[in-house]
């Protein structure tokens, strides 16, 4: 072997691989200033800004010419599965992850390789969610978590690793699939792991020596606020699983973090509101001291995460200004409560798909009332609630324009789930804590009503004027969504998210299509914008599987055929031509 191929044999051997090739651009570091207002021809982070808008002032492509909007160049990871990330970039750097571990440098106007950085995984290593929803910039170090549950720090400009801290037991199934928040000198992250026991935590770690700073639980043991809704030694394996980036306020250095479900699905051994399941919880992200929280599902029972980090949004409602944090719910409902100091007061809730398990929401504290009849436990047999196991909406994020002043959610109407009794259930540490049987979780989707054919229309996506509380506009699709959204100040809407492969552009204020093109594979990857050299550019990564694949498996089997859409994953950067 010659010298070249003899060391990257030794780096794959020592259990990680980084290929670099030399760039000779300049590397811009990413300082908490940046962060705090990113330029316009950047994307720094998961949302592109901190409140989580899911919004990029450029509008060069805009309306009028998106018709025209042609691939720019496209690049193949080499990998299969979900990828879900968004292109992140800075000042002429794009970096990926993909299912695999692997994060990859490109050059944002051509798409050349810099550098691909590969974690070597455990052989045994069982991966419930076999993906990766993004990297985390700061100072000149790209940040990576990972699924047998690692932090990785990377030059940013080589890909070299600087440092690893773990922050989950692998062996234990946790493991982590979100993007790094990073603030203030400080890289948070937290663990997936609900359905298996894992009980849910921030963690923020120093970004210069990767030393742990604080660890989180978000679910308290009984000497601590909120210990009191769980039965003795429930909470320790009580799920409150942190899938998604939160949002941040550096205002008030407080960040917002969505937390999972309960564990294990069944109530009956944890009675109780079972805190902070089903909440957007407060964190001081110097201390990371939990200041307040709201729950959405109270003693859940039908795997309702409610992940996403709330929008930040200074608005009115009614015609009273509030600093809003909105949230489309698993549960089915549109969220908007009021960020008072470090509390979250309810304001105003919507319905925006079939539900017929919330009976009623109080106007002032906000808590719902649910329909027990509704709520799968012993002694009640089949139990069949809407919206489903998916919810109204799942981890794919909303999106807001402070151009049109509307907040668009990608949802599901016209699901419900069914859900058998109960089995017993003990927890064992590298199992799955769930207390049904997979198969009848698996093949539990059922349509609205009951129907045996599939309804007209399933994934839609909604645009509300959060000002009246009323749906302005709804894109309608046969197939079902699962297409994160990406506003823009050219009044556009983009969305991929249905098994046909189709990346679309809306017109943000009335819905209509203005253009769409073929993808390799189906999308569910965040879609971002930037700007290079005075040229504005789209860009999302094409790749099906995971939870969209097992959707679209649950209702083939109530309609007898099989779906294919094909694997491989694919960045996509599309432009308008000279």
């Amino acid at each position: 072997m010659n010298l070249r191929t003899r060391c990257l044999a030794a780096l794959v051997l020592s259990g990680i691989a980084t290929v670099a090739v030399s760039a000779d651009m300049p590397y811009s570091t990413v300082t908490d200033a940046r962060l705090a207002k990113p330029e316009a021809s950047n994307w720094l982070m998961y949302r592109g800004d901190y409140a989580s808008w899911g919004y990029s002032p450029l509008a060069q492509i805009n309306t009028k010419n998106v018709g025209q909007l042609q691939l720019a160049w496209a690049f193949s990871t080499g990998q299969v599965e979900g990828h879900q990330s968004p292109p992140i970039v800075n000042n002429g750097y794009m970096f990926v992850t993909t299912p695999g571990a692997q994060v990859i440098a490109l050059e944002a106007k051509t798409g050349k390789e810099l550098w691909r950085y590969k974690k070597q995984l455990p052989a045994e290593l069982l991966q419930l969610h076999p993906t990766n929803r993004g990297v985390a910039l700061y100072g000149d170090k790209v940040y990576v978590a990972t699924v047998d549950a690692f932090l990785v720090a990377l030059d940013a400009k080589t890909g070299k690793e600087v440092w690893t801290s773990k922050v989950g037991d692998w062996k234990a199934l946790q493991y982590i699939t979100l993007a790094p928040l990073a603030a203030k000198g400080k890289i948070m992250v937290g663990s997936s792991g609900g359905e298996t026991g894992v009980r849910g935590f921030v963690a923020a770690y120093d970004a210069d020596s990767g030393k742990e700073a604080w660890r989180t639980y978000m679910t308290p043991a009984p000497n601590e606020p909120g210990g009191d809704t769980w039965p003795p030694e429930m909470y320790k394996n009580g799920g409150g699983s942190i899938w998604i980036t939160g949002s941040y306020d550096p205002a008030t250095n407080l960040a917002y973090w969505g937390t999972g479900n309960p564990a294990p699905w069944p109530t009956e051994h944890r009675k109780g509101d079972n805190l902070y399941t089903g909440s957007t919880v407060v964190l001081d992200v110097d201390s990371g001291a939990l200041k307040g929280y709201f729950q959405y599902n109270p003693h859940d029972s039908w795997d309702w995460d409610e992940v996403s980090a709330p929008v930040l949004i200074d608005t009115e409602v009614k015609g009273k200004k509030v600093k809003a944090a909105v949230h489309a719910s698993r549960s089915g409902y549109l969220w908007v409560l009021n960020r008072d100091g470090t509390k979250l007061n309810f304001v105003d809730a919507h319905s925006y798909v079939n539900n017929n398990t919330i009976k009623s929401i109080d106007p002032k504290t906000g808590r719902p009332a649910f329909d027990d009849a509704r709520r799968p436990g012993v002694g009640k047999g089949d139990v069949l609630f809407c919206p489903s196991l998916w919810g109204g909406k799942d981890w794919t994020p909303e999106s807001y324009s402070p151009k049109t002043g509307l907040f668009y959610i990608p949802a599901n109407n016209n699901l419900c789930a069914e859900l058998p009794e109960p089995e017993p259930i003990k927890y064992k540490s590298g199992d799955l804590y769930i207390g049904f049987p997979i198969e009848a979780i698996l093949t539990g989707l059922r349509f609205a009503k009951g129907a045996s054919e599939a309804p007209k229309t399933i994934g839609e996506i909604q645009a509300w004027d959060l000002k009246t509380g009323k749906q302005v506009w709804t894109h309608k699709f046969p197939t079902f969504n699962w297409g994160p959204l990406l506003t823009t100040g050219g009044n556009l809407l983009f969305a991929g998210g249905t098994n046909d492969r189709k990346f679309r552009a809306f017109d943000a204020m009335t819905g209509k299509v203005l253009w769409e093109t073929a993808t390799p594979s189906g999308v569910t990857g965040v879609p971002t914008s930037f700007e290079v050299d005075g040229t504005q550019y789209v860009a999302v990564q094409s790749g099906w599987g995971v939870d969209a694949q097992r959707m679209q498996g649950g209702i083939d089997r109530l309609l007898g055929y099989a779906t294919n859409v094909p694997q491989g994953g694919t960045v996509l950067v599309y432009k308008l031509p000279k």
